[in-house]
């Protein structure tokens, strides 16, 4: 065992007793101390015990590497097993024979001690290095897949010292992660608990001066140009950037330039310089010299998500938070020299020399996009005006009831809570479906990783980051949100209990079932499939008589039961429009539309790797997965739970329309998500096809990142130069079209004393919108076409009539048709007194015209 001492008196000797103490085979095992130039007598006392035990002393005076002691250490060695501790205790020298059991049975290669586990613990430690400890195991985690990668007492097979690159700059635990990170996905690792004792004088772990170094070390681990060095350099350049960039903000602000003209502008020549000096001087190690294209373009599209990023956060500070331009620009431009910086590291000038495998690579990537992802939704979220569907779910919540006539009541309850917190905003609705998704990430997470491997479980939340199916279920308020986490908890829990016969996942599967119903009634179609499962897979079939599967059923349908006693009080309302009226709706052939739609969801790339993952035959044990294996079970698992749903979608389409329905089949692919992310790595016997597909994916992830972040950024700022399309105009910015309405109110009530009427003249999204936006208290004045006959989903139930009156009567529209005739055809002037001619009036923002709206004005109400 390797032992780096301190400079703590009486620490050798009491070690050194209770290690030969241990039922050990005398010269069975050597002690190595290091020493750093202690003052305690430490070589002395080592020297001393020589004479009586196997031991060795390793002088090293370069006490700013304490790394390098240990690895002299590990080079004198003689054998088959190292154990790495420290000499003052804190580790316990009765958990050695725990600690190299798994490596002396041959069943592992590195054994970990854990602090943070049942069995272990830290006694004697100060609260903040134990967080800081935990914290740097948490940072590592997702890199090496070991809980506690921050741990100093660790044994390995003395044949990987080799993969040490020996300019370890950092202590133990940094070893440790050298380890672990060079042996990815070849080495078995076992962790075993222990009770680490607090130091009285010296610190170990992660002090307060070593989370830098550690997290150095980690990200120069998994291939990122981070030092000290380029770090200081680049904030250097960085402050330079900032000077430019405030400073032309500032100049075209005070033009009249607009917000985003302003910071885009600025935001390009600052960059320019940067580039110029970070590749001349602050990555200068990491670049020829010369201007590479390929390097450029890549600085490029690094640049281009912070500015779409940075559009975000300079829209929440000055439209969110009403801070001035000239102030806002300074954290936006702080914010995202953090992309810049990580990007560029990483992505840029990476270390070129010290590459990672293409596994830990992955991993790197995943990561960083799936973060990116969320952030730039959660940046967004609150910016980005609500779509018709969502004002629509959110007088859900204003009419909060058991169920509704559409859908099941999960979204209104998920509004309901979102704006008792943070208000009636944008992020209150929208809050919900961001923490939906962050659970569908999860559970996809847990699937993948059971099928397959802890890799592919990242890839396979990268996957539904930026595949666009699962990026607009974690921005969007719909009944989609909470439908992606209830439908991949299931996926998760049907593996559990019919591939690992977990009994326990059982109450999992009932109430994430259950759930799902309440979120919508799609989620009934995994039924379906379980039970083709069952009957397909002979090993499953025993579930048949067992009691677990209907006690299930039974948690589920409690769940449910606020539905079905919603739908006894209303003739079976909702059930019937969700079954017999959609079947009753016409024979149009849509099943070209739906494969556009999947096209849509999927991208090309996604499309064509679902479809080799469902229909390429797998072996019994499949090349690339490491040793892990991967049954035929597993593929008819995947199999099933995406062809039984999709069948279903496919057998609709061929008689129905799909058109308004973009999102309905996206919960379908999470069950073939974790085949694609094991493919995206597949090796072996991979063909032309599946190459070619791997090298599709960084372009397919990229572009649809940059799409996302384009939209919002246009969406929310806008881009220069660039008109929003009459689709936009008609069905968007409807902030601004409320504020038009209120003014038209505002005149009507000074003119005649009374409170108008605001009806919106389509199915539901003018009348949801406008009360939704509406800020002079007379949401609760909106009404919709069903006022004329028209069909309005739930505002049939909410105001099935209106008694004749003769208040003043706004009629708004999208179109100008909406506003002449009434649902049979025939024109509104039956309804009403005195209508008005049709106006229009198109709303401006910075002279760039936003939307059309269209109204007309009547003095009265007829009635029916």
């Amino acid at each position: 065992m390797v032992v780096p001492t301190l400079d703590e008196a009486d620490s050798i000797d009491p070690l050194l007793t209770r290690l030969l103490a241990l039922d050990l085979p005398a010269n069975s095992f050597e002690v190595i101390f290091v020493d750093g130039g202690s003052r305690d007598g430490t070589p002395g006392r080592a020297r001393a015990w020589a004479e009586h035990a196997n031991i060795r002393l390793v002088e090293y005076r370069e006490k700013s590497h304490p790394a390098g002691s240990i690895l002299a250490g590990v080079a004198l060695a003689r054998g088959g097993v190292i154990v790495v501790m420290d000499a003052d205790l804190s580790h316990p020298p009765e958990r050695l024979p725990a600690l190299v059991a798994p490596l002396l049975d041959g069943s592992h290669d590195i054994a970990v001690g854990r602090r943070y586990a049942a069995g272990g613990g830290t006694e004697g430690v100060p609260w903040h290095r134990q967080w800081l400890s935990r914290l740097g195991g948490w940072l590592a985690r997702p890199l090496c897949d070991v809980h506690d990668a921050a741990s100093g007492f660790f044994a390995f097979r003395r044949e990987l010292a080799g993969t040490l690159a020996g300019h370890t700059c950092g202590r133990s635990h940094e070893i440790l992660l050298e380890l672990l990170m060079a042996g990815q996905g070849k080495l078995k690792v076992a962790e075993v608990p222990i009770r680490f004792h607090g130091r009285t004088r010296d610190t170990s772990g992660l002090s307060f001066h070593a989370p830098w170094a550690y997290l150095q070390r980690l990200m120069t681990l998994a291939g990122g140009a981070v030092t000290f060095g380029t770090a200081s350099r680049f904030a250097m350049v960085g402050l330079l950037g900032v000077i430019v960039d405030a400073l032309l903000f500032q100049w075209l602000m005070s033009r009249g330039a607009g917000l985003a003209l302003a910071h885009i502008m600025s935001f390009f020549l600052a960059a320019a310089v940067n580039y110029a000096l970070n590749s001349k001087w602050s990555f200068r190690a990491y670049h020829t010299g010369s201007l590479r294209w390929d390097q450029f373009g890549r600085f490029l599209t690094v640049g281009i998500f912070a500015l779409l990023m940075r559009g975000g956060i300079l829209a929440l500070l000055v439209h969110g938070w009403h801070l001035p331009p000239f102030l806002a620009i300074f954290p936006a431009i702080a914010a995202t020299a953090a992309i810049n910086y990580l990007g560029s590291a990483f992505y840029v000038f990476p270390d070129a020399r010290n590459l990672p495998a293409p596994d830990m690579r992955w991993r790197v990537a995943s990561l960083g996009v799936a973060v990116f992802a969320v952030l730039l939704r959660l940046i967004y979220l609150d910016q980005a005006q609500l779509l018709p569907d969502e004002a629509y779910y959110w007088n859900y919540a204003r009419h909060m009831d058991l169920s509704f006539l559409d859908h099941p009541p999960m979204v209104a309850w998920l509004i309901w809570l979102g704006t008792a917190v943070f208000g009636n905003t944008e992020f209150g609705v929208r809050i919900g479906a961001f923490c939906c998704s962050l659970i569908a990430m999860g559970y996809l997470y847990a699937l993948a990783r059971n099928l397959y491997d802890k890799s592919t479980g990242m890839r396979a939340v990268l996957l539904l980051a930026v595949l666009p199916f699962g990026f607009a279920s974690g921005m969007l308020m719909t009944p989609d949100a909470p439908l992606m986490a209830a439908w991949a908890a299931t996926l998760h829990y049907m593996e559990r209990t019919l591939l690992a016969d977990r009994n326990g996942a059982w109450l999992g599967l009932g109430i994430a079932f259950g759930l799902g119903l309440l979120s919508k009634y799609t989620l009934g179609l995994l039924g379906m499939a379980a039970l083709v499962f069952v009957i397909l897979d002979p090993a499953s079939r025993r579930w048949l008589r067992r009691p677990q599967p209907y006690l299930a059923a039974l948690l589920a349908l409690l769940l449910f039961s606020p539905v079905i006693l919603w739908n006894m009080e209303n003739g079976w309302a909702s059930f019937l429009f969700q079954s017999v009226r959609r079947m009753e709706k016409g024979h149009d052939f849509s099943v070209h539309v739906l494969v556009m739609q999947i096209l849509i969801l999927l991208t090309p790339a996604g499309l064509l790797a679902a479809s080799l993952a469902l229909l390429r035959r797998v072996p019994a044990t499949a090349p690339g997965t490491e040793g892990i294996a991967f049954s035929r079970r597993h593929h008819l698992f995947i199999l099933v739970f995406t062809g039984v749903p999709l069948g279903a979608f496919v057998a609709y389409s061929v008689s129905h329309s799909m058109g308004a329905h973009l999102f309905w089949n996206g919960p379908v692919w999470l069950a073939v998500l974790p085949a694609m992310a094991w493919m995206m790595r597949q090796t072996g016997q991979a063909g032309t096809v599946l190459r070619r597909l791997q090298n599709a994916w960084k372009p397919t992830i990229t572009l649809a990142l940059l799409l996302y972040a384009t939209v919002l950024h246009y969406a929310v700022l806008g881009l220069p130069w660039v008109p929003y399309p009459n689709f936009v105009m008609n069905n968007y910015f409807w902030r601004e079209a409320s504020h038009e309405i209120e003014k038209i109110e505002a005149g009507l009530r000074r003119s005649t004393g009374k409170e108008p009427i605001v009806v919106g003249m389509n199915k539901f999204s003018a009348a949801s919108e406008l009360a939704f936006y509406d800020h002079d208290g007379g949401a609760m004045q909106v009404r919709s076409r069903n006022m004329f006959g028209g069909a309005a989903v739930m505002y049939e139930l909410w105001h099935p009539s209106e008694r004749p009156t003769s208040r003043p009567i706004i009629l708004v529209g999208t179109k100008r048709q909406e506003l002449e005739y009434d649902s049979e055809g025939k024109p509104l002037e039956r309804w009403l007194h005195q209508l008005g001619p049709i106006r229009s009036h198109v709303i401006l923002r910075e002279d760039v015209p936003l939307r059309h709206v269209y109204y007309r004005i009547a003095q009265g109400y007829s009635g029916r």
